[in-house]
C-alpha cells in the first residue's frame, strides 16, 4: 500500500504514477484509505484539514510516487436563473443551510438533494440534475490552497 503525506504545486507537465478519482466529500479526508481505478490501495495521511483540488499532485513517502487528484463525476443539481439576483439569493439560502457550493458566474452547482432542489425550484430557479465533477468552495476560514 502506497501511503501520500505530501501535496505538492500543481503542475500539468508533471508524469504521475497514479490517477485517484475522487468525490467532492472524499477530497476533505485527509486521513483515508482509497483504491484507484486500477485497484491499487492507496492510503492518504495528509495534515489535518486539507482539502484536494481537481489537478492537485501528492507524493508518497518515500519520494517514488505521485499521485494525481481528479474530481469524480457525481450527482449534483445546476441551478441557473433569469437574473443575477435571483442566483445571489439561491446562494443566501443555500449558504444559510451550509450546503456546500460551487459557484460561478451564471450558475451554482450543489450535491444532489430532493428538499433542495424543491426549494429551489419554489423560487423560481432552473434547477438541473446531472453528473458531473463538483468543485465546492473551501471556506474562508479552512485549511485550503489556492490555484
Amino acid at each position: 500500500m502506497l501511503t501520500f503525506t505530501q501535496l505538492k504545486p500543481p503542475n500539468p507537465d508533471t508524469t504521475v504514477n497514479l490517477t485517484l478519482a475522487l468525490t467532492a466529500e472524499e477530497r476533505t479526508r485527509s486521513r483515508h484509505r482509497f483504491e484507484t481505478e486500477d485497484g491499487r490501495v492507496v492510503f492518504l495521511r495528509l495534515p489535518r484539514g486539507t482539502v484536494l483540488r481537481d489537478g492537485d499532485i501528492l507524493q508518497d513517502e518515500t519520494n517514488s510516487h505521485l499521485v494525481r487528484i481528479t474530481a469524480k463525476p457525481e450527482p449534483v443539481l445546476t441551478v441557473t436563473a433569469q437574473t443575477p439576483l435571483s442566483l445571489i439569493r439561491a446562494a443566501y439560502h443555500l449558504g444559510n443551510r451550509h450546503v456546500p457550493l460551487e459557484i460561478a458566474l451564471r450558475y451554482l452547482r450543489l450535491s444532489s438533494d430532493p428538499i433542495l432542489h424543491t426549494m429551489l425550484s419554489q423560487m423560481g430557479l432552473q434547477v438541473k440534475e446531472e453528473i458531473l465533477p463538483f468543485q465546492p468552495e473551501t471556506g474562508a476560514y479552512g485549511h485550503h490552497h489556492t490555484h
